[in-house]
C-alpha cells in the first residue's frame, strides 16, 4: 500500500508540475504584454517596452519559469496587472464556492445515482427501461440549459428559490442554502444519470459472479446480498466514474457561476480570460489542477482500499 501511495503521490505532483508549466507557456504564447494591459491604449511603443521591461517580461523565457516556479512553489500566485490584488488571496476565498458546489452536486449524484441503479436492478422491465431512458435524456441536457429551465420553472414561476446571487453561509445559512441550490441540481442531473448507468451494469455484473451466486445459494437474504456483497462489488466503478464527474463538475463552475452570478473559481477565470489577466489567469489553471488532482488522488486510494487488487499493479 505505502509503495501505491508513493507512486500516486509522484503522479499528482508530475500532474501539478506540468499543469503549471503548460499554463505558463499558453500564457506567454497569447498575442499582447501587460504592459499593453496596464498602460492601456493610448500607450506608445516605447512606454510598454519600459513597462515590459520594469515587471521582467522581456527576459528570457526559461528565466522566467525558474522564477515563477520558485514563486509558485513558496505559495506566492502573484499580484493581477488589472487590480493589483493579490491573486492568490483572491482565489482562496473563491474557491470554497466552487468546491462546495461540485462536492454537493459529486454527492447529490453519487447517492441519487446509486439509488436508481439499485432500483434498476432490482425493478426489471418498466422501472429499468424508464431510468434508461430519463438517464439518457438527462445526459443530453447541457448543464447551462439545465440551468435555465431550473431558473424559469423554479425562480420566475414558482418564486421558491433565487434566480441569481450567493450568500456566504456565515452571513446566513438558510440563504446560502438557497443561493446554491439550483447550481447543485443543474450540475447534479447529468452527472447522476451517468453514475445510475454505471451503477446499474456494475450491479448486474456482480450479482453474476461466483462468489454471489455461492451466497445465495447459501441461503443470503437478498437484500444483505444486495446491498453488502454486490454492491462492495460494484463501488469501484462507481467510485472510479464519480472522479471523472467531479472534474467535469468543477471545470463546468465556469458556465454555471456565470449563469446565478456565484463568486466562484469559474467567474475569476472568465473575468481573467476576457480582461486578459495573464496572472490570474495562470492561478486559476494551478488552483484548480491543484484541487482536481487532489481529489482524484484521494479517489484513487479511495478505489485501492476497496479493491486489494488495485494495490498489486
Amino acid at each position: 500500500m505505502i509503495g501505491y501511495l508513493a507512486r500516486r503521490a509522484f503522479l499528482a505532483l508530475v500532474s501539478i508540475a506540468v499543469a503549471v508549466v503548460l499554463s505558463f507557456l499558453l500564457v506567454h504564447l497569447t498575442p499582447g504584454s501587460p504592459g499593453q494591459l496596464i498602460l492601456g491604449a493610448g500607450a506608445t511603443k516605447a512606454q510598454i517596452a519600459a513597462e515590459n521591461s520594469q515587471i521582467g517580461w522581456n527576459r528570457p523565457l526559461l528565466t522566467q519559469l525558474g522564477g515563477y516556479l520558485a514563486d509558485v512553489a513558496r505559495g506566492n500566485l502573484g499580484t493581477s496587472i488589472i487590480d493589483g490584488h493579490s491573486i492568490g488571496h483572491d482565489l482562496l476565498e473563491r474557491l470554497p464556492v466552487t468546491g462546495l458546489i461540485a462536492v454537493l452536486a459529486a454527492a447529490v449524484s453519487a447517492v441519487a445515482g446509486t439509488a436508481l441503479g439499485l432500483l434498476a436492478v432490482t425493478r426489471r422491465g418498466t422501472a429499468d427501461r424508464a431510468i434508461d431512458t430519463t438517464s439518457g435524456i438527462a445526459l443530453s441536457l447541457p448543464p447551462f440549459w439545465t440551468g435555465v429551465l431550473l431558473v424559469y420553472a423554479l425562480s420566475i414561476e414558482a418564486g421558491l428559490l433565487p434566480a441569481t446571487g450567493y450568500v456566504s453561509p456565515a452571513q446566513s445559512l438558510t440563504g446560502w442554502l438557497e443561493s446554491i441550490t439550483l447550481p447543485v441540481i443543474a450540475l447534479a442531473i447529468p452527472a447522476t444519470a451517468i453514475v445510475a448507468r454505471t451503477a446499474r451494469a456494475a450491479l448486474a455484473q456482480a450479482l453474476g459472479q461466483p462468489h454471489i451466486q455461492m451466497l445465495r445459494s447459501m441461503g443470503v437474504p437478498p437484500r444483505r446480498l444486495l446491498l453488502i456483497h454486490a454492491l462492495r462489488s460494484a463501488s469501484v466503478p462507481v467510485v472510479s466514474v464519480l472522479g471523472v464527474q467531479f472534474v467535469a463538475l468543477f471545470s463546468g463552475s465556469v458556465i454555471i457561476e456565470s449563469l446565478f452570478g456565484l463568486p466562484g473559481l469559474g467567474q475569476a477565470a472568465a473575468n481573467a480570460i476576457t480582461s486578459y489577466d495573464f496572472r490570474a489567469v495562470e492561478g486559476v489553471v494551478i488552483v484548480a489542477s491543484l484541487v482536481v488532482v487532489l481529489v482524484n488522488l484521494l479517489l484513487d486510494l479511495l478505489v485501492a482500499g476497496l479493491d486489494p487488487r488495485v494495490r498489486a499493479r
